[in-house]
């Protein structure tokens, strides 16, 4: 259990409100959460009218197998940069005929991080059918375990803020 499991809990089940009452579907494309991101979601009971499918793309083979993330890409800048969370974000809305995604990749250490992306950088893309990516780069501090958790939360919240902005695009037209 993590400091952040509450917090969690409130957000995945404001997005499943959300989807719930527009009728819209949302998958994820996860690497340094290793599904963490999807268990969050379908720990929300009634999920399933909601959320389909998830992909686990730890390795990069898996990144372009599944999610169609160019190999260029992978070599020119590295599964942690906005390029591939992008192609990440991309892939998996296409794959799984969702109207929203979310991606992420980075280095939740406490290995692997250098001085270009250190221990705590990951990228962040949601993608929504219809109106394009947007991605961001987060520095998060702490633990494996805590880079992982704020990774969640702040995916689900980028979600939250993704389907809350949709609601009042159909409200207002």
């Amino acid at each position: 259990m993590s400091q952040y499991d509450p917090l969690i809990d409130a957000v995945a089940a404001r997005l499943g409100n959300g989807l719930r009452k527009l009728g819209l579907r949302v998958t994820t494309a996860e690497s340094c959460t290793g599904g963490g991101i999807a268990e969050a979601i379908t720990r929300v009971s009634g999920s399933s009218a909601w959320f389909e499918t998830g992909f686990i793309t730890y390795a990069n083979r898996s990144k372009a197998r599944w999610l169609h993330v160019s190999e260029a890409d992978l070599a020119n800048h590295g599964a942690v940069s906005q390029q591939v969370v992008e192609a990440m974000a991309q892939g998996a809305l296409e794959e799984a005929e969702a109207d929203f995604s979310v991606a992420v990749s980075g280095v939740a250490g406490p290995d692997g991080g250098t001085p270009e992306k250190p221990v705590g950088t990951v990228w962040f893309a949601w993608a929504v059918r219809g109106r394009g990516v947007t991605s961001q780069c987060k520095r998060l501090q702490g633990s494996r375990r805590e880079v992982r958790a704020h990774t969640v939360l702040k995916a689900l919240e980028g979600l939250v803020i993704e389907v809350e902005r949709e609601a009042v695009k159909r409200l207002s037209s």
